[in-house]
């Protein structure tokens, strides 16, 4: 099975073209003003207008005012939505797309609970945050803790970069992988050697 990508944390044009040039699937966009990959909606719908076809776009959320989730879904054209926080089913269930759920991966037995309350996800993300926090922080998890019955996508994250990320795929068997910090230059700017590395390695895995 082929291992999907999304490159996430993309804060401007350039870094999105980077990604299709080098066959990511996804990129993902941070609506999260503590971020330093947080972006305006304007940037995101510029960055989204250029993106090719087959290529799709996440907003990513982390505990939304309700009403500034509703803006968002309202103004920007996005494909899916990532929510990162301690987000009620119900706030979940107000885009009718398809959303993925980020699970806490630190916290015991998480995976399964998560699968649990948020039966109407489409999948989970996996990343080493506690509850609550935010992801991109560049750390891995013990990809030994990923048992899952649930026949629902899972998509790895958490510290992934081109020297981990085929052991990581080889461990875990994942629908997808995602990476930020581990395919940048600084924080919120993209590095096209790291995005190239990261993609051969992903392709090498699947093999």
């Amino acid at each position: 099975m082929r291992t999907r990508v999304k490159i996430c944390g993309i804060t401007n044009p350039a870094d999105a073209l980077l990604a299709a040039e080098a066959g990511a699937d996804a990129i993902g966009l941070v609506f999260h003003e503590p971020s330093p990959r947080n972006i305006e909606p304007a940037v995101a719908c510029s960055i989204i207008d250029i993106l090719p076809p087959f290529m799709d776009a996440y907003a990513v959320v982390l505990d939304p005012d309700p009403q500034f989730l509703d803006e968002l879904i309202e103004t920007i054209p996005f494909d899916g939505l990532q929510y990162h926080g301690r987000e009620a089913p119900e706030l979940c269930a107000r885009f009718e797309g398809h959303w993925i759920k980020a699970v806490p991966m630190n916290e015991p037995g998480a995976l399964t609970d998560y699968q649990q309350h948020y039966p109407d996800a489409h999948g989970f993300l996996l990343d080493s945050h506690a509850s609550g926090e935010a992801g991109g922080q560049g750390k891995t998890f013990d990809w030994a803790k990923v048992r899952s019955e649930d026949p629902r996508p899972l998509i790895l994250a958490g510290g992934l970069e081109a020297g981990n990320v085929g052991e990581a795929i080889q461990a875990v068997r994942p629908w997808g992988v995602d990476v930020s910090s581990g395919v940048e230059a600084s924080p919120g700017l993209k590095d096209p050697e790291k995005i190239a590395a990261f993609m051969r390695e992903v392709n090498r895995a699947a093999r």
